[in-house]
């Protein structure tokens, strides 16, 4: 059986439109990197991993060796591209 922990909390938003996550929680989930969506009537909060690039290293090796630097620095270069194309619209 597995058990499932829910927690509700009600928070205030900051004027700068920051939340703070309560240490408990931010401890159980190991994470200091949180992925948002918005569903229309709600808000959902989930634990993303701090280096997405090292998490995708292992999903990827089935595809031969893997250059995290290299990977790193295309990711990088792809934000580049993309804030240029934001800015230039």
């Amino acid at each position: 059986m597995i058990i499932f922990m829910r927690m509700r909390q009600r928070m205030k938003i900051s004027k700068g439109g920051q939340i703070s996550i309560p240490a408990p929680i931010r401890h159980r989930w190991g994470t200091s990197t949180l992925m948002l969506e918005d569903r229309g009537d709600s808000l959902v909060l989930k634990p993303a991993p701090d280096d997405p690039i090292a998490a995708a290293a292992g999903a990827l090796a089935e595809y031969g060796p893997i250059d995290i630097a290299e990977l790193r620095a295309q990711a990088r270069e792809d934000e580049r591209i993309a804030e240029q194309r934001r800015f230039s619209s």
